[in-house]
Formats: C-alpha cells, structure tokens, sequence
C-alpha cells in the first residue's frame, strides 16, 4: 500500500477515480493482443452469462445505458464478436449471441480478465478483496 501524506486532504472522489484509471489502463493493455476495448470484453462476458437476449436486457444486467452500448454492439458486430438475429417470434427484437470467435477464446479471454483481477488485488486479503467488492456494489 501506498502511504499517504497525513495532511492530504480525504477526498474519495478523486481515489475512486485513480483506481479506475490504474485499473482501467492496465486491462487495457491486456486486451489489445485481442483489438477488443474493456467494454466489448464486458459484453462478451455479459453474452457468455446469458446468450440470446436482447440489447435492453444486456444493458440491464452490465448496468449500462442504451446510448453507450448501442456502438459498441454495432462495432462488435462488424468485429465479427457477436451476432445479432432477428427474434423468430418478433422480428422487431433483435438477439444477441457471442459468435464463434467468441466461444472459441471465451477461455483464454476469461482468464486474462481474471488475472487482471488478480494483479490489481494482489496486496489485498481475501476478506479485503470480499469488503471492496461489496462497497463497489453499494456504490453503483
């Protein structure tokens, strides 16, 4: 851990957001062998969790809005990562599925997500690791 000057004034916006950054950055960097953004890789884990549902739905489950993750869905389409098929009981609903470049490095790309967890978390105890995760969630 990092020591921090004892005059330094409490400000959790600020930590928040150089913990996104160091985070953020380094999985980044993990994802470029692949050309995918930290988005599209949470996407594919969100289609991996439940495939064949549509955009509203996955942007409920990742938490995300309409507007930010209509791009990135059209990008992963012409990326060949996922695929969008008509609902054949409602043609106005598309669905979405990882495609089968997805399925076939879904392994491989997993694991690089969870040792990015790992590293960042490497100082951490398990009941540390176990607090955090649960102040982010009540955070979001």
């Amino acid at each position: 851990m990092k020591e921090m000057p004892e005059d330094l004034p409490d400000c959790t916006v600020f930590l928040l957001g150089k913990a996104y950054q160091k985070a953020h950055g380094e999985f980044k960097n993990r994802l470029k062998p692949y050309d995918l953004t930290n988005m599209q890789h949470l996407v594919l884990e969100g289609l991996w969790y439940k495939d064949g549902i549509t955009a509203t739905e996955l942007g409920k489950t990742l938490i995300l809005d309409k507007a930010t993750l209509s791009g990135v869905l059209d990008r992963m389409v012409e990326g060949g990562w996922i695929v969008k098929t008509q609902d054949p009981e409602d043609k106005r609903v598309s669905r979405l599925f990882p495609s089968d470049k997805a399925n076939r490095m879904k392994t491989e790309l997993i694991e690089v997500r969870k040792q990015a967890n790992e590293d960042l978390l490497a100082e951490f105890r398990p009941e540390e690791r176990i607090l955090l995760n649960r102040f982010l969630w009540d955070l979001i």
